[in-house]
């Protein structure tokens, strides 16, 4: 599974309906509305790379409340249990 994240800046007036929208895309796991520069943090997952050039790039256009987005894609996915996992190796 290839995770993207995507920073969406959107027309103010406009961010819950974008949120909903986006939610509504097939790829589209979670959408986090946030504080700072970027309004939403939509959560892409697909099995394949070129899903993540359908989803952002035809499907996110559509939604035209937004401005601009980011779109950064996970390389590898770092988590609590998998350090406690590491420490446990080796311990009986």
């Amino acid at each position: 599974m290839i995770t993207t994240i995507v920073l969406i800046k959107a027309n103010p007036k406009r961010i819950p309906e974008a949120a909903m929208k986006l939610a509504g895309i097939d790829g589209v796991q979670e959408v986090y509305s946030v504080s700072g520069e970027w309004d939403l943090v939509a959560i892409v997952k697909v099995a394949e790379y070129e899903q993540i050039a359908q989803v952002v790039t035809e499907r996110f256009p559509e939604v035209t409340a937004i401005e601009r987005t980011q779109t950064l894609t996970a390389f590898r996915a770092y988590s609590k249990k998998d350090l406690e996992q590491a420490w446990d190796i080796g311990v009986e």
